[in-house]
């Protein structure tokens, strides 16, 4: 198919506002879809929990171990899953997360004790890994710095809209219990898994690898796009920063420093995503259903954040404002749903939920902002890899919690000192521009740097 006719090129800041809004409607929507189903399928055993635990006979602990089973092998896999990535295209390795992890997730209703529970859990985790800091890389390969926060946030809307959609529809699904001689957790599974797989081909069809590929955009429009990263790329590498190597992202403490605060951040949403349900059911006798739109109600609060607060991190100095600022208030939801009614205490959840996905398009941009090529690839991964053992940490810890105080609500002050921690460990996280604003005049960077 032919490129359309194209304009003379425009480099005013109008035109690349007007490229900037076409990559958006054009990329976001599908990315966003795939995170939903990813999400609905990684998560949906939260709702699960209560019927499997007593069909199969799973305990707190082993429920909440099995459920940070999957951020293990999705941890480990991460960096060469996106060294994969950035070698044979953003298309063909999204298009192979995606049939692998659906089949596993469709295989989940065949779970038939505690073994099967942690073998497809792990496997599961292992298919899947590789998506979030692949989509965190493919966006690089379109938007500078300034815009990847906004883009980001757009792309994270499809956590709050997987479970604002899957709380009603997994406790929808339950009730499917006795159909065909099927478990209602198992109609979830299926149901569920079978989304990514057909989703994959159409990932297969109409994902460009990148902006040359694309043939929504004019020749003119591609090689001005591949210009301005260019000499973004060349401006990082001209600071001291854009290194090719990965020997240097695992040297730098900045890349650790952001490690920290992000796994902080993953305890605190996977706690909240794999035992809220369970802590709502309990405060009261409430259907499935009813159980499943009361749980999407933190995740509403957590889209209007993710829409509305990334743009405003314009700046280092912002963005630095906006994360510390975000952890703070999470941590106060946090310590407001401890110790209050269980109606106050949902409001201090969707306090906490606002700023999920603030923190997390934010985080991002530190270490992106650093590095080029394979050790862009690369630090990604180890970032977003090391932070998910906070997906394993969070529910394990919470399930022993669980079963040995028999109160889940014990675990969230623990959450919520974590989070301050990071709040205070964020206030040096440090764009790869003030580096160079640093070494240029000798003096310590202001902040105001892009």
């Amino acid at each position: 198919m032919s490129r359309p006719q194209a304009k003379p090129p425009a480099a005013t800041p109008l035109a690349h506002a007007a490229v900037t809004q076409l990559m958006i409607r054009k990329l976001m929507p599908l990315l966003v879809i795939v995170y939903v189903i990813s999400f609905l399928d990684r998560t949906n055993i939260a709702l699960a929990k209560h019927s499997m635990s007593v069909d199969l006979g799973l305990s707190a602990a082993a429920y909440g171990l099995g459920a940070g089973l999957f951020f293990l092998s999705y941890a480990l896999l991460e960096i060469p899953s996106n060294l994969i990535m950035h070698r044979v295209g953003a298309r063909l390795w999204i298009t192979r997360i995606m049939i692998t992890w659906g089949l596993l997730s469709i295989a989940m209703a065949f779970v038939r004790g505690e073994t099967s529970f942690y073998v497809l859990r792990l496997l599961l985790g292992a298919a899947e890994a590789g998506l979030f800091p692949g989509v965190m890389l493919y966006l690089t390969y379109w938007f500078n710095r300034e815009e990847r926060a906004r883009a980001t946030g757009y792309f994270l809307l499809g956590v709050c809209l997987a479970n604002i959609v899957g709380g009603p529809l997994g406790g929808a699904l339950l009730e499917l219990d006795g159909l065909l001689g099927w478990h209602g957790w198992q109609w979830l599974f299926v149901i569920e898994g079978l989304p990514a797989v057909l989703l994959a081909f159409v990932v297969w069809k109409v994902l460009p690898d990148g902006p040359a590929s694309a043939r929504w955009l004019s020749k003119e429009q591609a090689d001005g796009l591949e210009r301005r990263l260019a000499a973004e790329r060349e401006s990082q590498a001209s600071g001291g920063r854009g290194s090719h190597s990965l020997r240097s992202v695992i040297g730098d403490k900045q890349v650790w420093l952001a490690i920290f605060v992000y796994f902080c951040h993953q305890l605190t949403i996977y706690t909240t995503i794999f035992f809220l349900p369970g802590i709502i059911g309990a405060s009261g006798h409430f259907s499935p259903f009813v159980i499943g739109v009361l749980t999407a109600l933190p995740w509403i609060a957590a889209a209007i954040g993710a829409a509305t607060l990334p743009r405003f991190a314009s700046t280092s100095s912002r963005s630095r404002q906006i994360l510390t600022g975000g952890l703070i208030v999470m941590a106060a939801g946090l310590v407001i749903a401890a110790y209050s009614t269980p109606a106050i205490g949902l409001l201090g959840v969707c306090l906490s939920a606002f700023m999920f996905f603030v923190v997390q398009s934010i985080i991002f941009t530190f270490p992106s902002s650093r590095f080029n090529g394979p050790a862009l690839a690369g630090g990604l991964a180890l970032v977003n890899s090391c932070g998910l053992l906070g997906g394993f940490v969070g529910p394990t810890v919470m399930g022993m919690i669980e079963q040995s105080t028999g109160n889940p609500m014990n675990g969230l002050v623990t959450l919520a000192g974590a989070l301050f921690i990071a709040a205070l460990c964020s206030l040096r996280l440090r764009h790869g521009a003030e580096d160079r604003v640093k070494s240029a005049d000798g003096r310590p960077a202001t902040g105001k740097a892009i």
